[in-house]
């Protein structure tokens, strides 16, 4: 069994910057020693800690799909001294992922069920994995309908606008993509999330909802799926902001009872009700 603490070497294989502030890049690494991609089976929702030899190491949720073979991709914004490290970083160099940590999106749960996924600004990237992992291959048909709805503050701070285009090509996808205020060159909606999912009304029925993103995002997006009256057994999100060490040793993620590294960072509404008010 792998030591926790032993990050394994991996090499940058690819580093695309995602928006036009420059300040959130995605990376691709892949792993020195092959046997080691084995070894980090990770399910969409999971983190890892991504470690910089003489800096530190940050915690970071898993951008890719377990799906997608020969590498694992992290988005990450310039926040720190690590990620300003890795940010500085360029294609060929050497560093270290240590996971894959925390739970994951509740795959067996979600099977069989209408899944609606809300993400808001960097939030997305977690949602991304899980939902390139829901439409690969003969994944698609262990799910029912699709629906997803992203927003950003303006158009260049969209994630994986690559992406995006060849999602909204699939009829078996219903993508909403929005942003606050648009620019002279954006055709596509505006709105803020919370009053696009009040637009997009998603059934209730045999569904569940996934949701991340900024606090005040999920603030006044909630009171609209309590509305549209999903249950808050039927609505997830993740506290992956408050991940510290990933193994629940350092103490600084616990909320009540509860290690958010090591029994989240995946909770649903219901199970958050029963930590403590500090939340």
């Amino acid at each position: 069994m792998q030591n926790p603490y032993i990050p394994y070497p991996v090499i940058v294989d690819k580093i695309i910057t995602e928006v036009d502030t420059k300040d959130i890049k995605t990376f691709r690494f892949k792993f020195v020693n092959p046997e080691d991609e084995q070894k980090y089976a990770y399910i969409p929702g999971q983190f890892g800690e991504l470690s910089i030899y003489g800096k530190g190491e940050s915690p970071i949720g898993i951008a890719s799909s377990p799906t997608q073979k020969g590498y694992v991709e992290f988005t990450v914004q310039k926040a720190g001294v690590v990620t300003s490290a890795l940010h500085e970083m360029e294609e060929g160099m050497m560093m270290g992922i240590r996971g894959p940590l925390g739970n994951s999106w509740p795959l067996e749960f979600l099977e069989g069920k209408n899944i609606v996924i809300v993400g808001g600004g960097f939030a997305f990237t977690t949602l991304r994995s899980l939902i390139n992992y829901m439409i690969y291959g003969d994944n698609r048909k262990r799910f029912g309908n699709i629906t997803v709805i992203y927003g950003a503050r303006n158009p260049g701070l969209l994630l994986y606008k690559d992406e995006l285009i060849e999602w909204q090509k699939r009829d078996d996808l219903n993508i909403n993509v929005t942003v606050d205020k648009g620019d002279a060159t954006w055709k596509g909606r505006e709105g803020f999330v919370p009053a696009v999912c009040k637009e997009v009304a998603p059934s209730k029925e045999n569904a569940v909802a996934v949701i991340c993103g900024p606090p005040v995002m999920i603030r006044f997006t909630l009171p609209v799926f309590f509305e549209l009256g999903f249950s808050k057994e039927n609505i997830i999100t993740s506290l992956e902001m408050r991940m510290k060490c990933g193994i629940g040793k350092c103490g600084r993620c616990n909320v009540g009872s509860k290690y958010v590294c090591k029994d989240g960072p995946v909770f649903t509404l219901a199970e958050l009700d029963k930590l403590t008010p500090e939340y």
